[in-house]
């Protein structure tokens, strides 16, 4: 089970002068201020964008769902508003075989993300709206009791945590108590520089926590355990956690991805792409995330479950967007 926000992306490929505008970098992933605003609808009047079902867990849900290849295996909870953005989002996640269970806010829009893609970096300012108005009352649904109750792994990002801290500990605390697996995510330097307390005591309940290199380095300031990433994911993994053991997988981009788990560190190699084949990064992380997962929830290796991550996060960055086909052609084994 994912839960998290869901998000409209909405993706084109602009030049500097455009992340100059709005006064963003490549590589980076933002909360929408007053300044931003005006981006949605510029790239739809000027940038002739693409329109994709997203936000970060949703993503990896829908990845993690497509690469088990079972129907059903597969839930997400979020908020969206009762308009067509909320609808297409539903109807592109449903039809990828995930049981989505939104509650529906009265009060904004389905939120949306801006997606900025140059030289196949992208930079990712998200206008949480209608996301923003999750409400813990929405885990007491039927459906959500049920979904929670039949899940045995979830999978939360970082930035749920500003949209409702409460409910991430709810969900956090019913994985301890059912000694259930929770996956979390930093997802975002500004999560760890601002929202410290709650990203730490959020950590506490994850056995799996995840974040690439940038969040890292951020996360190993921030605490003052170092920027070295092999030292920081053992440290990081080491460190209290509330449902038994944790593993910390680090990714970095084309560089090899890093696992700490029970006092070892393990580097694993990231099979080169021909940079003709890159169309753009946005959803790499996210879709590594997914195959991590697919493998993870069948019990499979941890070296499975990364070079499943690494087959995800290849076949993202050869096209635009999390977009998926409707057969996943990934190999039984990775």
């Amino acid at each position: 089970m994912g839960m998290g926000n869901p998000l409209l992306d909405i993706s084109a490929t602009v030049g500097q002068d455009v992340l100059d505008k709005y006064d963003v970098k490549l590589d980076s992933a933002i909360l929408a201020e007053e300044k931003h605003m005006p981006v949605y609808d510029d790239l739809v009047k000027n940038h002739n964008p693409i329109f994709i079902a997203g936000g970060a867990t949703q993503n990896s849900i829908r990845v993690a769902q497509w690469m088990m290849q079972e129907e059903g295996q597969a839930a997400f909870l979020g908020c969206v508003s009762d308009d067509a953005h909320g609808k297409k989002l539903e109807e592109c996640a449903t039809a990828d075989g995930v049981l989505v269970h939104y509650m529906k806010s009265t009060t904004n829009p389905t939120g949306s993300c801006a997606c900025l893609i140059k030289d196949g970096e992208r930079a990712l300012i998200a206008n949480l709206a209608a996301a923003n108005d999750f409400e813990p009352s929405h885990l007491q649904t039927e459906k959500a009791k049920e979904i929670i109750e039949a899940a045995k792994f979830y999978y939360i990002a970082g930035f749920f945590l500003t949209a409702s801290y409460e409910s991430y500990i709810e969900v956090g605390e019913h994985a301890v108590a059912n000694k259930k697996t929770l996956c979390l995510n930093l997802s975002a330097p500004f999560l760890i520089d601002f929202f410290t307390e709650q990203m730490t005591t959020a950590m506490k309940y994850a056995n799996f926590l995840f974040g690439n290199e940038s969040e890292a380095e951020a996360l190993g300031k921030k605490l003052e355990l170092g920027t070295d990433l092999k030292a920081l994911a053992l440290k990081v993994s080491e460190m209290p956690c509330l449902n038994g053991k944790r593993t910390v997988v680090f990714t970095q981009g084309s560089k090899s991805t890093i696992v700490a788990r029970d006092g070892v560190v393990t580097e694993y190699a990231v099979d080169p792409l021909e940079a003709d084949k890159l169309v753009d990064t946005n959803g790499a992380g996210d879709a590594f995330v997914g195959g991590f997962l697919s493998q993870l929830v069948k019990e499979k290796s941890i070296e499975e479950c990364v070079k499943a991550g690494h087959w995800g996060a290849r076949f993202i960055i050869q096209t635009s967007g999390t977009q998926l086909p409707q057969s996943c052609p990934a190999p039984e084994a990775f």
